[in-house]
């Protein structure tokens, strides 16, 4: 099913649930709603079931009713979703899965799934992101990494691996969450969000397969999994540049990134564009001050104003100086004119890469988890 990019077309492909019999799709379909209805949300949904394209099987697809839609999230901006409906998903565990789940019923693109169990855990796992991403903190540094000694360790052909008998799960608590080590460690924005998913998957590996969370962590005893061998390892992505997602479409846990549209600036090592977690209530992760969240205005004024904050230190790098974007920003806020100017550019989508003409921040495409259940988890972790 194709995605519409315009608020006219667009259409909500939702959740689709696999299974090889009608019987055992009937079994999954009735957990899931059972999970639903405890949510309260059993009567916002529309369910219709059809053949596998491509495949055996038979599939159920779960999506909200196109009346609520149009109220809860016009255009499919899932943004005002937890203040539309008055959800409290800082203090309430099943607002913040109200939220998720909603957001995942509302999507243009399918999230398939092979059982009900699978959801179940793909839920948990972005419950467990926002949770871990709230608590992480960073010290910023464009040139200095470091971890927690008594449980990292560092060389230059394995990257930053767990001491062996350090348990996978604290060791990452301890590295990205001051309050459980009392102090900031320095590493990139990127590096930061592939430590949050890691954990989040560890952690739900813990209940659901601990086999695969062994191996996990005798991996990171040996080796790191980086970049984009950990992105086609643990995740997968929706939305491309052929189909992008509705510019204000996020569903609380996924991975995304803010491109940097200015030529200039985005030379400037850090500044190429912003890693971030969306973690619901329109909310996005500032890992620097994880006290102050960014909304998307603010992202994107932030984003806009690294093009006016560019200098060369004296060791001729080019460099950003923050106040003067913090000072861009604080301005650009107090003038609606000149925020909604800015609004307008950097609400665009992305170019490709290495292309600057008229684009905007706002990547086509999102991340999220792959499948963890034994039989058919389709994590395959490669050899040390």
């Amino acid at each position: 099913m194709r995605a519409a990019t315009s608020s006219t077309s667009l259409v909500i492909a939702g959740i689709h649930l696999h299974a090889a019999t009608a019987d055992a799709l009937a079994a999954a379909s009735y957990r899931f709603l059972v999970q639903l209805e405890q949510l309260g949300l059993q009567d916002a949904v529309e369910t219709e079931e059809f053949a596998a394209q491509n495949s055996t099987g038979v599939v159920r697809r779960f999506r909200l009713s196109a009346g609520l839609a149009a109220i809860w999230a016009p255009g499919l901006d899932t943004l005002g979703l937890s203040e539309r409906l008055q959800l409290d998903t800082l203090n309430s565990s099943d607002d913040l899965e109200r939220e998720i789940l909603l957001a995942m019923l509302l999507s243009p693109i399918a999230f398939e799934f092979p059982s009900h169990e699978e959801l179940v855990s793909a839920v948990r796992v972005r419950r467990n992101i926002v949770l871990a991403a709230r608590k992480t903190a960073l010290e910023f540094h464009t040139t200095e990494v470091n971890r927690p000694e008594d449980c990292w360790t560092y060389s230059e052909d394995d990257g930053f691996t767990v001491r062996p008998g350090y348990a996978l799960i604290p060791a990452l608590q301890k590295a990205t969450q001051p309050e459980a080590s009392g102090k900031l460690y320095s590493f990139s924005c990127y590096r930061a969000t592939e430590y949050v998913i890691l954990l989040a998957i560890a952690q739900e590996l813990e209940t659901c397969n601990p086999p695969l969370l062994a191996a996990v962590q005798q991996r990171w005893e040996r080796r790191a999994i980086m970049s984009g061998r950990f992105h086609d390892v643990f995740l997968r992505e929706y939305g491309s540049m052929e189909q992008p997602l509705p510019p204000k479409y996020y569903v609380p846990g996924d991975r995304l990134w803010f491109r940097n549209p200015d030529e200039h600036s985005s030379d400037v090592s850090g500044y190429e564009g912003s890693w971030v977690f969306y973690i619901g209530n329109g909310l996005f992760t500032n890992f620097w001050k994880r006290e102050q969240p960014y909304t998307l205005t603010a992202k994107c004024l932030e984003l806009f104003h690294w093009r006016h904050a560019t200098y060369t230190d004296d060791a001729g790098e080019l460099r950003i100086n923050e106040e003067i974007v913090e000072a861009g920003v604080k301005a650009s806020s107090a003038d609606p004119v000149e925020t909604a100017r800015i609004l307008e550019l950097m609400l665009r989508m992305r170019e490709p890469k290495g292309v600057y003409q008229s684009g905007g921040c706002i990547d086509t495409s999102r991340e999220y988890p792959r499948w963890m259940r034994p039989g058919t988890a389709d994590m395959v972790l490669p050899p040390a």
